[in-house]
């Protein structure tokens, strides 16, 4: 982590609940190299061509954090985790934008090799993905939130455990497991 403690951390989300909104303004600097990293892993997995950069994809986040007043921030993990499911919502809204502009399009399917380990592929269907997951969140909720988690977010192993108030065991039984299913599911969309 750069830029600060956890604790400090912990104690300016706290205070951005409680509606102090100076707290935003000292968080945004010291989370702000952790969410690049994590739009760069998505962005990465974009189609070359993509309109929005990392930056872009960033500040809308922090645009639609900054409207969410009823959360009760628990930790720096958690914010990691919703900042990481707004920013995969937002790509998601992109590229169903630019299926509806192509009216169809051809979007290309590429499989995720090795069932969703993060890698440098150049891009994947995204749509595909949130089909995908969206049928495994109606199964089992808990581990398409550990996906969604790891995956998008890039947080550790421990760091969803503590998101999610489980166990490093859990998570790492559901990881493995969730990576299976959704390799699986992939390859018969191909």
């Amino acid at each position: 982590m750069t830029g600060g403690s956890s604790q400090h951390i912990t104690g300016l989300l706290h205070a951005w609940s409680d509606g102090q909104p100076d707290a935003l303004e000292q968080l945004i600097p010291l989370l702000h190299h952790e969410l690049r990293a994590t739009a760069r892993r998505y962005m990465r997995r974009e189609r070359p061509d993509h309109t929005l950069q990392p930056t872009a994809l960033v500040n809308e986040t922090f645009v639609r954090l900054m409207g969410v007043r009823q959360v009760r921030w628990q930790d720096r993990a958690h914010f990691l985790a919703l900042a990481a499911r707004l920013m995969r919502r937002i790509l998601i809204e992109s590229a169903r934008a630019r299926r509806v502009q192509k009216r169809g399009g051809a979007a290309a399917r590429i499989s995720l090799d090795d069932a969703c380990v993060v890698t440098e592929q150049p891009s994947y269907d995204v749509l595909a993905l949130d089909e995908v997951l969206e049928r495994l969140a109606a199964l089992d909720p808990r581990r398409a939130r550990i996906v969604e988690l790891r995956f998008f977010g890039g947080l550790t192993i421990e760091e969803t455990a503590t998101a999610l108030q489980l166990s490093t065991d859990t998570v790492g039984r559901d990881w493995k497991l969730a990576k299976a299913w959704l390799a699986r599911e992939m390859k018969s969309l191909a």
